[in-house]
């Protein structure tokens, strides 16, 4: 099989983990990286991967097949233009981006110019999610009727005050786009667009002056609520649940991504007992990485469609004005 050129682009935190990682798959390669921190010469030569000294110098490289882009959130739109520009198919990491209208030029000008786009929402392609997917689009759960959902940690709390991941222009509403937009990406999968939202933000259990406690509720246009929470200030907890008319389904992380230990998918069907099935720990970011070699040298379509990829997007802009105006907002569809 044809292993896939890529480019790292961003070796902060992220990238230090996709560059290892994407080097044990036998559909990648990893031929160039790029980050203008001097602390990134280390890293790179530690992993043997050459290191450009420009965005630009990537996009150039015709080893570079495609970039994974690593970096702070208002810079992806930009990024991934400038890639499609280029021809390089792109996986970026989540949010795509903070706006729709950005997240809009950037699906465009990878469908103007045939490029492949990936998005770093990996909990897809966690095994009982897939299960629990494929559940919702067989009917098995009936008509999807709400979702309840949370991602809390207190890793956060180790980083400096001054990172950008704690900064109100790369992470509005909080928590939202570190934990709360992987929540909102598998509603919309299940759910369908959203039509409005209500968001509440604060700072309490910690100096997080961007706050670290976020509830949602979503309101979706075929009907159906979604309640999430995301949480930075205690220890972790994660599910997912979709309840339905014929029963609910849900996922329950046994333990911090980062440390996986698998988890547990729990379903309750009417007129038959809870049951609880265990999964062991999987690589859903390699999963992830790998669907998009795949995309890109065109042996299967991206799972996760570009229509959910813009829904997603839209409903966090309106998250994020919600959040700050403490009122309902519309999201934008049209």
């Amino acid at each position: 099989m044809k292993r896939l050129g890529i480019a790292v682009v961003g070796l902060g935190w992220w990238g230090r983990v996709i560059v290892p990682l994407a080097k044990t798959s036998p559909k990648l390669r990893v031929v160039a990286a790029a980050d203008p921190d001097p602390a990134a010469a280390a890293f790179a030569a530690r992993e043997e991967v050459r290191l450009a000294k420009s965005y630009e110098e990537v996009l150039r490289d015709p080893q570079v097949q495609g970039v994974v882009l690593c970096t702070p959130h208002s810079l992806h739109a930009d990024q991934i233009v400038k890639a499609a520009g280029a021809k390089k198919h792109v996986f970026c990491e989540k949010p795509l981006s903070l706006t729709r209208a950005d997240v809009l030029r950037a699906v465009s000008a990878c469908n103007a110019n045939g490029v492949s786009l990936a998005v770093g929402h990996e909990k897809r392609f966690e095994p009982p999610i897939e299960e629990l997917m494929r559940m919702v689009k067989a009917g098995e759960l009936g008509t999807p009727l709400q979702i309840e959902a949370n991602f809390l940690q207190d890793k956060f709390l180790l980083l400096p005050l001054d990172n950008w991941r704690l900064s109100a222009k790369e992470a509005p509403a909080g928590p939202m786009t570190a934990t709360g937009i992987h929540l909102l990406d598998l509603s919309v999968g299940v759910m369908g667009v959203a039509d409005r939202v209500f968001a509440s933000v604060d700072t309490l259990g910690s100096q997080l002056t961007n706050g670290d406690t976020l509830g949602i509720l979503v309101r979706f246009r075929g009907g159906g609520n979604a309640l999430l929470s995301a949480v930075l200030a205690t220890p972790f907890d994660g599910r997912f649940a979709v309840y339905g008319s014929r029963g609910w389904a849900e996922v329950r992380d046994k333990a911090h991504p980062e440390s996986p230990e698998g988890w547990t998918l729990t379903t309750h069907m009417r007129g038959k007992r809870k049951e609880a099935r265990d999964y062991p720990p999987a690589k859903a970011v390699l999963a992830n990485l790998d669907a998009f070699a795949d995309a890109a040298q065109g042996r299967a379509p991206y799972p996760v469609p570009q229509d959910e990829m813009i829904a997603n997007v839209s409903a966090l802009e309106a998250i994020v004005r919600s959040a700050a105006s403490g009122r309902v907002e519309g999201v934008q569809n049209e």
